[in-house]
């Protein structure tokens, strides 16, 4: 029998989240002066260092307390808690990441460019997420609409920003069991302090485990669909002297997930004879250092380095050799070697170097990225597919932030990158494209009081152009072209109640030219083929209400809602007309957190999404649920 779930119409959280964002401000009014207050989160995602209340764009942080709840271990584990973003699992965790409907839900045998970024402790890791664990997480960014003069052609809907703990000058640890059912279990441990006064060290590792929630009664195992992650972390910070500071991180990942989840009824009851699996070992190098030898500016050298070995299989028939009245048995098996590499030299302007009668900050850079990627497909009665993918890009930036009044504040950001792509594959195909791409964004900040910030956005985000991988497809389907995004935005952001009260509120419409939209086709018996075309046009539009409230010192509320209408665009196409898929028209969450003292604590969480499809390419839709 089903789970009873709660449904609540659609328009009734729209009418509550504008109840909500009138009602703050008069609440502010007539509510006694309290005591306790929230704390300032800071995003660092930008080129600055800015408080959350007071960055111009729609944004979501989630902390450290909320972070280490029981269960969170993996960055699609925490995602509900921010408007119209949602996630696709692809085999054993949610790895792929949509943000206001746009991204990629899956990965065979094509070279995908993310569309949203993922960086973690400042390492790129948007083609390999599974790695995105929330190991010794302090915070977690969550930046919707193009971020592209910042990140580039990776941030095209938006950047997710995971940041581990720092090291500290002073000795410090944690220690975190966590059992479950299933035989799940989660062992985590972190140690930090001084090695001299002028270096300091954090060291933190995590090992997850778990049979996993499917049962394959084929083989009469209950863990074909396991978790086995070994995850580990050291962070320097080291003074090298009184003008330079140096930060360097390593990382390993070792991920051996089972992967089986195909089920005839849906039931979590496997009948595979060859389960399959999601792998991948990571090992990634970071540095950077921050020099203020110079009074006019703050020079940030970036450096990282990542190498990534993949592989992702599955059992293609979902059953065992003899249910077939054909005896059809297939297993089909990706392997991956990639690495990456990103170079960010950023000049940040300083008090004594403000531009234009001391109105203006200034921040310039060079950035270059490199991202290589080896595919060996092997399946059954197939001969061996492989391919190599190489991109190296060159990017120049800058942005300038103007003081027009003392509470208007004018914001202009522009990147122009260049991208060299090279492709290649066992079927004899081959191209070596260049194509010069930017972005950019124009934002203005208006501070109406000490309490309230407004703010208007026009924003223009990119994405590179790619190949099919398959002799399946007609040559018209071969490739497909690079895609942009125009994004238009209005935001409040209040601090109320003597700061114990932070609201933030957005409404967005985004314009996508060329959109990239997977496909996918069956040709022949079982010969399943997906690729990537782009619709004429596709469009977006929504809200995104968030709020924290602390309440008293042991009691603290928050809540978010996300508003998402979609639509696609391409004559003859399945999809035209459609809305896009894993693209939700409402998604909410709320809480309340008590801290009883002792060291006691309890709380309530809430989260609901409403139905969405699955696919651009079929009708296939999931429920919506409470």
């Amino acid at each position: 029998m089903p789970k009873p779930t709660l449904f609540v119409p659609p328009y009734l959280y729209s009418a509550l989240s504008l109840s909500l964002m009138v009602a703050f401000p008069a609440i502010a009014q007539d509510q006694p002066s309290g005591v306790y207050t929230l704390e300032t989160t800071t995003v660092t995602s930008s080129f600055r260092d800015d408080s959350l209340q007071e960055t111009a764009a729609s944004v979501s942080v989630i902390d450290e307390a909320e972070l280490n709840k029981p269960g969170n271990t993996h960055l699609a584990d925490v995602l509900a808690l921010a408007p119209n973003v949602n996630v696709s699992a692809g085999a054993s965790r949610g790895k792929y990441y949509q943000i206001r409907g746009v991204g990629e839900r899956s990965q065979f045998i094509g070279a995908v460019n993310p569309s949203v970024g993922v960086l973690v402790d400042g390492i790129d890791m948007s083609s390999a997420t599974l790695g995105a664990t929330l190991l010794d997480a302090k915070q977690v960014e969550i930046l919707r609409g193009p971020q592209s003069s910042l990140y580039g052609a990776n941030a095209l809907a938006g950047l997710i920003n995971i940041s581990a703990n720092e090291p500290t000058d002073y000795l410090t640890g944690d220690l975190e069991l966590t059992v479950a059912q299933d035989n799940t279990q989660n062992l985590a441990a972190a140690v930090g302090g001084p090695i001299s006064d002028k270096v300091s060290y954090r060291f933190a590792a995590q090992h997850n485990s778990s049979d996993g929630a499917t049962k394959n009664d084929y083989l009469k195992r209950d863990d074909t669909n396991n978790i086995d992650e070994t995850l580990l972390r050291t962070k320097f910070h080291i003074e090298a002297s009184d003008d330079l500071d140096l930060d360097l991180s390593a990382f390993y990942a070792n991920v051996d997930n089972g992967y089986d989840v195909f089920s005839l009824n849906n039931d979590r009851h496997s009948l595979a004879d060859n389960p399959g699996h999601d792998r991948q070992e990571t090992v990634a190098l970071s540095g950077k250092s921050t020099w203020y030898g110079n009074r006019h500016f703050t020079q940030e050298t970036a450096i990282s380095v990542n190498k990534n070995k993949m592989e992702y299989g599955f059992d293609e028939d979902w059953t065992y050799r003899g249910f077939h009245p054909d005896e059809y048995s297939s297993f089909d098996n990706y392997q991956r070697d990639e690495k990456g590499a990103t170079v960010d030299v950023r000049f940040i302007s300083t008090e004594e170097s403000r531009l234009f009668n001391d109105s203006t900050d200034w921040t310039g850079g060079l950035y270059y990225f490199h991202r290589s990627s080896d595919l060996t497909r092997e399946r059954t009665g197939k001969p061996t597919f492989s391919s190599e993918y190489e991109a190296n890009r060159y990017a120049g930036y800058g942005e300038l932030s103007t003081e027009l009044t003392d509470k208007l504040i004018w914001i202009n950001g522009l990147r122009l990158e260049e991208d060299h792509t090279l492709y290649r594959d066992s079927d004899g195909h081959q191209a070596k494209p260049t194509e010069l791409l930017w972005g950019g964004r124009m934002a203005l900040e208006y501070q109406t009081s000490d309490n309230q910030m407004l703010y208007g956005l026009i924003s223009r985000g990119y994405k590179v152009g790619g190949y099919n991988s398959t002799n399946s497809l007609p040559e018209a389907l071969r490739s497909f072209d690079s895609e942009t995004l125009w994004n238009y935005e209005l935001g409040a952001k209040h601090n109320l109640l003597d700061d114990t009260l932070h609201t933030q509120v957005a409404v967005f419409f985004q314009q996508r030219d060329n959109a990239q939209i997977k496909g996918s086709r069956i040709i022949g018996l079982g010969d399943f083929v997906d690729y990537t075309a782009n619709a004429d046009n596709a469009y977006s539009y929504g809200l995104e209400a968030q709020a924290q409230w602390k309440v008293s010192s042991a009691v603290q509320l928050y809540g978010s809602l996300g508003l998402l209408q979609t639509k696609l665009k391409e004559s003859g196409a399945k999809f035209d007309g459609r809305d896009a898929a894993h693209a939700p028209e409402y998604q909410f969450a709320f809480g309340v957190n008590f801290d009883h003292g002792s060291g006691w604590f309890s709380g309530l969480d809430v989260e609901g999404k409403d139905e969405f499809y699955y696919s651009d390419s079929h009708n296939a839709s999931s429920d919506a649920y409470t």
